[in-house]
């Protein structure tokens, strides 16, 4: 059996009723931590991430998603239908092609972030 280890925990309770109020009164509405909750859950898919990461250089089609992270047409559609009812890109039909793109610079920027982090 592991020897438990409670370096994460308080030695004794004590509660800052300040510091309390003061994080709760910080902490977001629930619509907003639901919507988070969804966006990040989305990002946490390596399959999808790679494709975010893809298209913060630019626009592309479908096919051009599915040779650079090296997934079928099919599975790499199905990726980009959940991040688009996910908001999280958007779409246009050229010709036969659908082309994506992320869908604001607030995607952008959580992707730079989140990577930026990993890499340190």
């Amino acid at each position: 059996m592991a020897a438990v280890c409670a370096e994460d925990t308080c030695e004794t309770r004590c509660v800052h009723p300040q510091a309390v109020a003061a994080a709760r009164a910080a902490l977001p509405d629930e619509t907003s931590v639901a919507r988070a909750t969804i966006l990040l859950k989305l990002m946490g898919d390596a399959h999808r991430l790679k494709i975010l990461s893809a298209l913060t250089q630019g626009e592309l089609c479908v096919c051009d998603l599915a040779a650079v992270i090296r997934l079928s047409e099919s599975a790499t559609s199905h990726q980009l239908r959940l991040l688009r009812t996910g908001r999280v890109v958007t779409s246009r039909k050229e010709g036969r092609a659908v082309y994506y793109r992320l869908l604001d610079q607030h995607v952008t920027t959580l992707i730079a972030n989140a990577l930026d982090h990993a890499r340190e």
